[in-house]
Formats: structure tokens, sequence, C-alpha cells
């Protein structure tokens, strides 16, 4: 059996945590089947989740797998809203309120991008709500901007426990990570 903290590193790509090339240590992935756009009964009433804007079909954070994985994000908390408001309360520090506002308010933000801001959040040291706010004055480019003045850069130590949190998160909802972020 292989220790869970190996499959982990592996599944998220840290090679070097796993003591090994992921492709050394992980079977070959299977494709994971297209995303749905809700349930039938979801389409049917016309309450299936379709991205609101530009930014949720393209978080813009520097990293392609980590866009993706925001994507599926997205995905889910369409379908388990209060598990991802509780989610994002419990492990990131977020205000309920805030996020229960953000999500289901009139703004109508990408759940990518508020778990985004509170994951980036989580690893700079900083409240949820800064990061938050920091999106809300900015998002124009995308996250990288935002990230780099966190200092939260790509191959940083900051950035490799982002990716890690952000695999938790999945363990957590017992969701399998989409194949092309592995």
């Amino acid at each position: 059996m292989i220790p869970r903290s190996l499959l982990f590193a592996s599944l998220l790509g840290l090679s070097a945590l796993a003591g090994a090339t992921p492709q050394a240590t992980a079977p070959k992935p299977v494709p994971a089947p297209a995303p749905v756009a809700g349930t039938d009964v979801e389409r049917a009433a016309g309450t299936a989740a379709t991205p609101a804007s530009a930014s949720e079909a393209r978080p813009g954070t520097g990293d392609p797998a980590i866009d993706h994985l925001l994507t599926d994000i997205n995905a889910y908390a369409a379908r388990h809203r209060d598990a991802f408001i509780d989610e994002l309360v419990r492990y990131f520090d977020a205000p309920r309120p805030l996020v229960t506002d953000l999500l289901v308010g009139e703004r109508r933000w990408s759940a990518g991008d508020v778990y985004y801001a509170c994951a980036l959040a989580r690893v700079a040291g900083r409240p949820c709500r800064a990061l938050l706010d920091a999106w809300a004055a900015d998002s124009s480019q995308g996250w990288a901007p935002i990230a780099a003045r966190m200092g939260v850069t790509k191959g940083s130590p900051q950035a490799r426990r982002l990716r890690v949190g952000i695999g938790e998160s999945y363990v957590r909802w017992a969701r399998p990570l989409p194949v092309d972020t592995r």
C-alpha cells in the first residue's frame, strides 16, 4: 500500500516530496469524464450552473492546472453550495456573511475566485477579506499579479503550499482531482 502522503504528493506533481517522479510512482491516469452542466433535473429546470462571466471560464492564475481546478471548483460549488461555504469558513477563516453574499448575493462571484482568494490569503498570511478586496479593486489582469504582490510566485514554497491546500480540499470533498492537474 502506498502511504497517503506519497500518493498525495505524486498526484499534485510534487515529485521532490514523493521521492521520485510522478510517472514512476503513479499508474497511468484514466481520463475523467467530460464535465456535465448540472443534473438532468437542473438542466430541465434551467438551474444548471453556467459560468456567469469570462473570469469564471478563465481564472487567470498563471498556472493552467490551477485554472482547471478553479473551473472544477465552480462546478462543485454549484452543486454543493453549503458544503463549499462551510469549507471556506472552517478551513480558510473566511467570514460566512461575506462569502454567502459574494456567491449568492447581488455580486454573484465565481466560486473559484472566492476559493482562490481565500486559499491565496492563507498561504500569504493575509485575511481572506484582503484578497477579496484586492480582486474586487482590479481583476482585469487575472490572479497572477495579485499573487505576485502577495509573494506567491510560480515555483515558490507558497505556490506549492497553495497546490497542496487545494488538493486537501479535494480530499475533504471526497472529489477526485481532475486528470490533467496531476
